[in-house]
């Protein structure tokens, strides 16, 4: 099979289009065709080597935990899912080896839920990382009915889908930090845009003088410390990229993790229409060094995607 891997850290040079042996299928495993993987920072961050601390990679190692696809075949235990199926999945095991950026990927049944009707092969792998980050950040702090949310960095591969999904668990108002450029669009998606950058907590108190009930920080910096000043209860900020900051003010800090219930609820959120999937870029499998490159520069609004 075709696949991108990686044999040492690096740059995007380093990415390799190569024939692999096609995977082994284990019991609690479906084997997926790909169609479409989606690409997230923790891909180019899994390439240069940061994440030797958290998982064993094995190389050559192909990269990728985002996938939509179709089964081609299921291990002997597996019920839940039968050949021809369309899926998407969030394939993160607790090493780094059979990605999905690759022809066929193997995904623990864990880690699968039913492709969204609605949603195309790019929009749907665009889903899941993202998706349960958003999802599972929300519920971390209660996001509900009459809620006032600040995202940090709206407008981002997580925030896009944070805006909706805060909206969706009945939240009054959402405001979004983004750069002038991507106001218009945190407003088609019912958001308040603020500029981010110096004085930003100054503008946020203008649009919501009592405060915000939860925040959430998608990009790191100085995104939990500013929200400290706003949100009533410092317990109501989660991050997803600054662990010790956000533990030190008594925030909570979330890893995504894998949930086959989490992305039911997204697709179904998709499918009635209350969730859309921004695709910034796609790019053939081929080209993963582009795609790895464009995400790694950041500013990217909604999700880049490889078509396999």
């Amino acid at each position: 099979m075709r696949a991108i891997a990686i044999t040492r850290y690096g740059g995007p040079e380093v990415l390799e289009l190569r024939d692999l042996p096609e995977p082994k299928v284990g019991p609690d495993t479906v084997l997926v065709r790909v169609r479409a993987a989606g690409v997230n920072p923790v891909d180019w961050k899994t390439r240069e080597g940061k994440l030797v601390d958290r998982f064993d990679v094995h190389l050559p190692a192909v990269l990728g935990w985002d996938l939509a696809g179709v089964v081609e075949r299921t291990g002997p235990s597996v019920v839940e899912f039968a050949p021809g199926d369309e899926v998407i999945g969030y394939v993160r095991r607790d090493v780094i080896d059979h990605g999905t950026y690759a022809e066929l990927c193997p995904a623990p049944v864990r880690t699968l839920a039913r492709k969204p009707v609605a949603a195309s092969w790019a929009e749907a792998a665009a889903l899941p990382l993202a998706g349960l980050t958003a999802y599972q950040a929300l519920r971390a702090v209660d996001v509900g009915a009459d809620d006032t949310v600040l995202v940090h960095a709206a407008a981002g591969g997580v925030g896009h889908l944070a805006v909706q999904l805060a909206r969706a668990l009945g939240a009054l108002r959402v405001i979004g930090t983004a750069s002038p450029a991507n106001h218009d669009y945190l407003r088609s998606l019912g958001a308040e845009p603020v500029e981010y950058g110096p004085g930003l907590a100054d503008r946020v108190r203008a649009l919501a003088p009592g405060g915000v009930d939860a925040a959430l920080d998608l990009v790191g910096g100085d995104a939990v410390g500013v929200s400290t000043g706003l949100v009533r209860a410092p317990e109501r900020i989660v991050s997803i990229a600054n662990p010790a900051s956000v533990s030190t003010v008594g925030g909570r800090y979330i890893f995504v993790r894998a949930d086959p219930v989490g992305l039911a609820e997204l697709a179904r959120l998709v499918d009635a229409g209350e969730l859309t999937v921004h695709i910034a870029q796609t790019y053939p499998l081929s080209e993963a060094a582009a795609a790895h490159q464009l995400v790694q520069d950041g500013h990217v609004r909604g999700k880049v995607v490889l078509e396999v």
